[in-house]
C-alpha cells in the first residue's frame, strides 16, 4: 500500500515556484490613462506603466499562495475573486527582487519570452525611462509582443506602434527537467482521474485511472520532453484547440513510474489531497478490488469528492 503525504508540510523548492509560474503565473503590463485623473506625482505623463507579476488559482489553494508570499519575502498581497485567489506583486524594488529569482530558476516554457519582455520594462522604469516620450513608446512596442498584446483602446492611442513578432523560447529539453519544476508544473497543469464506465464486467462497470498534463501546443516540445522523462504515456493534440496533453493511463506505468515519482518529489498545494486519493483507487485496482461491489462502491465515492467536487 502506498503511504500517505501531509498536505500542510508545504516546503517549496525555487524550481517548484518556477514550474508553478510556468503553469499558472502571469507577467503583465498595464498602461492606464490617466488623462484627466489626479494621481501621483510619478506619473509625468497621461499614462502610468504598471507592471506586476499575478498567479491565479482556485480559493483550495490559498494555503499555497500564503506559503508564496512568505517565499518571496512577504512581498505583494492576496486577494479573492469570486472562487479564485490572486496573488500580485507591483512594487518595482519587490519585482526587481522576483525577477533574480527567475534568472536563477528560469521558466522553460514559451512563457520565458514574456518574462524576458517583462524584465525588459521593469529596467526601463528602474531608470526612469518611462517617464520620457521615447522610453514609453517602447514599452508600449514591447506590450504589444507580449500576452495578447494591445487593447483596442491602447492600439487608438498609439497607431503607430508596430509589434515585433513574438520571439519564440527554444530550450535544448534533452538536458534534462528539473524534478521540482515538474512538481510546480503539475500543481498547476496537472490532473488525477478515475473514469468509471458501463463495461461487461461482474459488477458491470469498469474502472481506468489517468494522469495528465495540459499545456499550449506552442509547448509541444517541452511536453515531449515530459514523455522521454517519465518513459511512458502518450500526447494528443488537440484539433480544435491549441492545446496538448500528456497521459499516462497503462496502470503498471501509474504503479512504476509515476506514483514513485511523485513519492520521491511531494506535490504541493490542494493537488495533494486529489493525488491521496487517486492512490487509494490504485491500491484497490492493484487487488482487483474494483472488480467487487464493495470495492466499486469505494471507488466510485472517493471519485465523488475529487477535483472540481472537491469543496475545501
Amino acid at each position: 500500500m502506498f503511504a500517505t503525504s501531509s498536505f500542510n508540510d508545504l516546503k517549496l523548492h525555487p524550481f517548484s515556484v518556477s514550474g508553478l509560474v510556468d503553469a499558472e503565473g502571469c507577467f503583465h503590463i498595464g498602461i492606464v490613462d490617466c488623462s484627466g485623473v489626479k494621481t501621483s506625482s510619478r506619473v509625468k505623463s497621461n499614462w502610468d506603466i504598471r507592471p506586476e507579476l499575478k498567479i491565479e488559482l482556485n480559493k483550495k489553494d490559498l494555503l499555497l499562495l500564503n506559503h508564496i508570499k512568505k517565499f518571496f519575502g512577504e512581498k505583494g498581497n492576496i486577494s479573492r475573486v469570486g472562487n479564485k485567489v490572486l496573488y500580485r506583486v507591483r512594487s518595482l524594488k519587490d519585482l526587481k527582487e522576483i525577477i533574480s529569482h527567475f534568472d536563477k530558476y528560469p521558466l522553460i516554457t514559451q512563457k520565458r519570452v514574456d518574462f524576458e519582455s517583462f524584465k525588459q520594462v521593469v529596467n526601463l522604469m528602474a531608470n526612469k525611462e518611462h517617464l520620457t516620450p521615447e522610453g514609453l513608446l517602447k514599452i508600449v512596442a514591447i506590450k504589444a509582443s507580449m500576452n495578447r498584446g494591445l487593447s483596442d483602446k491602447l492600439k487608438k492611442a498609439f497607431p503607430d506602434i508596430n509589434p515585433e513578432e513574438r520571439p519564440k523560447f527554444y530550450r535544448n529539453y534533452k538536458e534534462g527537467l528539473n524534478p521540482d519544476w515538474i512538481v510546480g508544473f503539475t500543481t498547476g497543469e496537472g490532473c488525477f482521474f478515475i473514469d468509471v464506465y458501463d463495461a461487461l464486467t461482474n459488477v458491470g462497470k469498469g474502472v481506468t485511472t489517468r494522469f495528465q498534463l495540459t499545456q499550449h501546443s506552442r509547448d509541444i516540445e517541452l511536453i515531449k520532453s515530459l514523455e522521454e522523462y517519465f518513459n511512458c504515456g502518450y500526447i494528443i493534440l488537440n484539433p480544435n484547440k491549441p492545446v496538448c496533453d500528456f497521459y499516462v493511463k497503462k496502470l503498471s506505468d501509474i504503479v512504476e513510474k509515476i506514483i514513485p515519482f511523485f513519492e520521491r518529489h511531494p506535490l504541493i498545494g490542494s493537488k495533494v489531497k486529489d493525488y491521496e486519493d487517486f492512490k487509494r483507487v490504485i491500491d484497490i485496482m492493484r487487488v482487483k478490488g474494483h472488480l467487487t461491489p464493495n470495492g466499486l462502491d469505494e471507488i466510485i465515492e472517493i471519485k465523488s469528492n475529487m477535483n472540481r467536487r472537491r469543496d475545501i
